[in-house]
């Protein structure tokens, strides 16, 4: 980690020269990072499916196309979102100006997963750079086609003294986190998370966590069965399931189960043929250890759909379990993989309550055509966010913040948010010489009654 050691004492240096701070600078960068992302599309798409054998379609679908729509995005806004901002002052602060600054925390350190490798690395490295920073990057050993080709990019588009990355397993992991950084964003594990924070804390160093947990999918009465059926199963089938927000299980109304199964079976059908786990465009499981864990996780239920696999592969036929109790071990921990646990409810209060007994999920998705439903899920559910009647999209958007709460994660990132988490924001009260008012100033003699009249 020696060489590692250098790279940061450069890009501390390198930040304290001012180069970063400037917006032409940052959209520069912008605009070559933009250059490179599509001249290397087909590596990218190559090295996707090595690494979890993803399609072009779902490739460009859920990786590059949503990095570049951000990188559009940022371009087109940067001057608007990191500009300062006027805000307004009390009658306290007579005759003086309040601005916000966004002022960049200085060398980040950005630790991305192996399940969606492109995407979840560039996506905050877009922010980190358009807030003025210098960037340390640590992509998955797990996916190390991808990790390659994000270093080829990176390597070719920057100076190691403004943007570098440094590959490796666990142990390079920990090494970085001995470190100092200004600033740590990190996606991965809950358990993962809890070391990164722990070794945060030696610095006070700040720090966005983007986990996971059990996102919930909830199919009441009233819901379009044929709509929600194709939707949770795309949602929960993409990527053979290994995405955060995932629905990770579905509570279904009792008297709509079973036709609801129905429609789920009816798309995979459509979605992935008829031997889902012999076909050459369905992911496949990262590695040997995840792919045996999910199939441990089978026997929590009737397969009511697939359950079939391919250990040549490494694919696992999307399946869906009926009969599976809370404490069954499929309920115990984030899936991650393509197994959907069905369980059934009869009234919307149980749901929330049996929601908020668990841990704050990062996702939750309602199918219900009910307002009164929907805004009592809405109200009285916490969750990082999610969707009404669809799943896993309010994430591909620069628009909204994307981030979780509780256990599942800390702080938000995607546009706006991406500034805001990268920068602090510094408050400035410029005060004018005109006037100094002698209220403020001891002997206070009998100056109370005014003060309350000018503070109420």
């Amino acid at each position: 980690m020696k060489d590692t050691a250098q790279i940061l004492e450069k890009q501390h240096l390198y930040f304290a020269g001012g180069e970063t701070l400037k917006r032409d600078f940052r959209k520069k960068q912008l605009l070559v990072l933009q250059k490179a992302v599509q001249e290397s599309e087909t590596a990218i798409m190559t090295a996707l499916q090595k690494d979890l054998n993803k399609s072009s379609f779902e490739g460009y679908a859920t990786e590059i196309g949503i990095v570049l729509e951000e990188l559009r995005f940022m371009l087109k806004n940067l001057d608007r979102f990191t500009r300062p901002r006027r805000v307004r002052t009390p009658l306290a602060h007579f005759l003086s100006t309040s601005t916000v600054y966004q002022e960049p925390y200085g060398v980040v350190l950005i630790m991305s997963p192996w399940n969606y490798p492109f995407q979840l690395t560039m996506a905050p490295l877009i922010g980190a750079i358009a807030a003025g920073n210098c960037v340390l990057v640590k992509p998955s050993a797990y996916s190390p086609h991808t990790s390659a080709v994000i270093q080829k990019i990176i390597g070719e588009c920057f100076d190691e003294r403004y943007v570098a990355v440094v590959e490796g397993g666990r142990e390079v992991n920990q090494a970085l986190l001995e470190e100092r950084f200004d600033y740590i964003f990190f996606t991965g594990s809950v358990a993962i998370g809890k070391l990164v924070m722990g070794a945060a804390a030696r610095h006070l160093t700040p720090v966005t966590l983007e986990l996971g947990g059990k996102s919930p999918c909830i199919v009441d009465e009233t819901a379009h069965l044929a709509l929600a059926g194709r939707r949770i199963a795309w949602g929960k089938y993409l990527n053979a399931g290994q995405t955060c927000v995932a629905p990770d299980y579905v509570l279904v109304h009792k008297s709509k189960k079973e036709a609801l199964i129905e429609e789920i079976r009816k798309s995979i059908r459509q979605f992935y043929g008829e031997e889902p786990h012999h076909n050459r465009d369905y992911p496949k499981i990262i590695n040997e250890k995840h792919f045996d864990r999910l199939l441990g996780l089978m026997n929590s239920g009737i397969v009511a759909a697939g359950g079939r696999f391919n250990r040549e592969t490494r694919q696992i036929e999307p399946t869906v379990l009926d009969a599976v109790a809370w404490d069954s071990p499929v309920m115990q921990e984030e899936i991650f993989g393509p197994i959907l646990p069905v369980l059934e409810f009869e009234e919307v209060s149980e749901v929330i309550g049996l929601i908020n007994a668990r841990p704050k999920p990062l996702a939750l998705y309602l199918f219900t055509t009910s307002a009164a439903h929907e805004q009592e899920i809405l109200s009285r559910i916490s969750f990082g966010g999610g969707c009404i009647n669809d799943t896993v999209v309010h994430l591909a958007t620069s628009h909204m913040a994307f981030g979780g709460v509780g256990e599942s994660g800390m702080g938000g990132y995607h546009g706006e948010a991406s500034i805001r988490t990268f920068s602090h924001s510094k408050s400035i009260l410029k005060k004018s010489n005109l006037l100094d008012v002698p209220l403020r100033y001891p002997p206070f003699k009998n100056h109370l009654s005014l003060l309350k009249k000018i503070m109420k």
